[in-house]
């Protein structure tokens, strides 16, 4: 079918097929309109945009002085689980 490529190929609108959106001086060619990638790029891409949703979680809650402390946490996790 489609050859192994790393990166993901944009489809402009003028239907070229690039496998990146800029030319050799840094230009952007064209308006992307679809993105192709392979399903393992995908579901890194996943991965990674769920890790910056969590750390955006996590500083608002530090922000928002929604934090307990570690050593106590870890203490009772200890106690519940037997460790």
């Amino acid at each position: 079918m489609c050859p192994k490529v790393d990166t993901p190929l944009f489809l402009c609108q003028n239907k070229t097929l690039l496998s990146d959106m800029q030319d050799k001086m840094g230009y952007k060619i064209g308006y992307g309109d679809m993105v192709i990638m392979s399903m393992e790029n995908y579901e890194n891409t996943m991965k990674q945009i769920k890790m910056y949703e969590d750390i955006a979680i996590s500083e608002r809650q530090i922000k928002e002085g929604k934090v307990k402390d570690a050593r106590k946490s870890l203490s009772s996790m200890r106690e519940r689980y037997g460790l």
